[in-house]
């Protein structure tokens, strides 16, 4: 009996953090022992000490879970906020007040986005320095290069002042235009006679024969010499490479062309494999390949022209210093109009070359214009009228029109209005 009341004085005391009594920590104890069933292998005193442990446990983490609720419950009120508590402010000032890390985050956003601006302008200015590639065919690259350019320094002369006539604006009925019948009936002329119920007369005052060999070969011009060609029309092709057949010279692919616009550049393909051919082309002008232009200012650049061609472009050339050889492989003729009868019974001719103009004076040299009204495009074919001695009603381009059905339709609206 002594041995037993000995084994009963020593129960284990559970020591732990907390500030619980001892006493109900060990009703706890009796309470999961006498609950829960001990396991087979397992010792009655092994399971007290197991049962203890765990007690001990949820007696220490309820206080603390307690207290960590109270201190999330609890707001923690700066002086800002007590400030707007006394007093009142709107709504519209509380969300100017950011935090300091949103204020961070904005500065380095606003960093990241100059870095990222300053990487694209340095790329747009290494695009507007190189030509954009763009394909004509599966194999061919060819080059369209922008009017709007930082380069392009040279000045383009405004649009010289020409005087037209005041003679009075009768209607209209007849029009004889000096150009070709055009293959398409998609033709601002056809949209005109349809307008104004006009009857036009298609007619070409001047035919385009090729120079002979012994004329070119006069001008001793080597075209192997030059390693890039000015091609300003789809006629200038065509002698271009008649020329060379006649010599039998053999164009290499390293040749360079440079082409006025992109219908003279897709013409091309008439002649030439685009394989391993550089091609360049603008939109209407030659200002437009300034930069091509100067960046190959070391190749020798042959201009295939004819006999009356346009002086600007071999001035712009001489602006930017490049070296160049005029070579003229075609030259305009007046054409036979010996079936017209009489002019006057057309009420308006348009006009668009000075040669068309020569040939009026060749084809019919007594002709008076009295009220057959003339239309001129372009200063030089206004000037060459205006030096044979006839008078100037129409002209195009001007501020309003740029192009000559433009002008005639303007000039219609008012002669036609009954």
């Amino acid at each position: 009996m002594a041995l037993k009341k000995k084994k009963a004085s020593k129960a284990p005391i559970v020591k732990t953090k907390s500030v619980a009594k001892k006493s109900s920590v060990k009703k706890a104890v009796k309470k999961a022992a006498t609950k829960k069933p001990i396991a087979k292998n397992q010792k009655p005193k092994v399971a007290k000490k197991v049962a203890i442990k765990k007690i001990a446990k949820k007696v220490v983490a309820k206080p603390i879970k307690k207290a960590v609720k109270k201190t999330a419950t609890k707001k923690v009120i700066s002086k800002k906020t007590v400030v707007a508590k006394k007093a009142p402010v709107k709504p519209a000032v509380k969300a100017k007040a950011t935090p300091v890390k949103k204020v961070a985050a904005k500065k380095v956003v606003a960093k990241l986005v100059k870095k990222v601006e300053t990487k694209i302008n340095t790329i747009k200015k290494q695009t507007i320095d190189a030509p954009k590639e763009t394909s004509v065919s599966g194999t061919e690259k060819v080059v369209k290069i922008g009017v709007k350019t930082k380069k392009q320094v040279v000045t383009i002369a405004p649009l010289p002042v020409i005087e037209v006539s005041d003679y009075p604006k009768h209607k209209v009925k007849t029009i004889l235009i000096s150009q070709p019948k055009p293959e398409n009936d998609k033709n601002p002329y056809y949209d005109l006679a349809n307008k104004y119920n006009l009857i036009e007369t298609f007619r070409q005052f001047i035919k385009i024969e090729g120079l002979p060999v012994k004329d070119f070969r006069a001008q001793r011009i080597d075209i192997l010499e030059h390693k890039a060609v000015i091609l300003t029309s789809r006629m200038a092709v065509d002698h271009y490479f008649r020329m060379c057949n006649e010599m039998r010279v053999t164009v290499p692919e390293s040749m360079k062309y440079f082409c006025i616009n992109e219908a003279t550049a897709y013409y091309l393909q008439k002649y030439i494999q685009y394989r391993k051919r550089k091609i360049f082309f603008g939109h209407q002008t030659i200002q437009d390949l300034v930069d091509v232009i100067r960046k190959n200012r070391e190749e020798k650049f042959l201009l295939p022209a004819a006999d009356v061609h346009k002086e600007k472009i071999c001035e712009f050339l001489d602006v930017i210093n490049i070296k160049y050889t005029k070579a003229v492989m075609y030259r305009t003729v007046s054409a036979d109009l010996s079936d017209i009868k009489n002019l006057n019974d057309y009420d308006v001719l348009a006009f668009f070359t000075p040669a068309g103009i020569a040939s009026l004076k060749f084809n019919f040299p007594n002709f008076k214009q009295g009220n057959t009204r003339i239309a001129c495009f372009g200063a030089a074919t206004a000037n060459a009228l205006k030096n044979n001695g006839y008078r100037l009603d129409i002209y195009a381009p001007n501020p309003k029109n740029p192009s000559m059905s433009g002008a005639l339709d303007d000039y219609m609206k008012e002669s036609n209005k009954r």
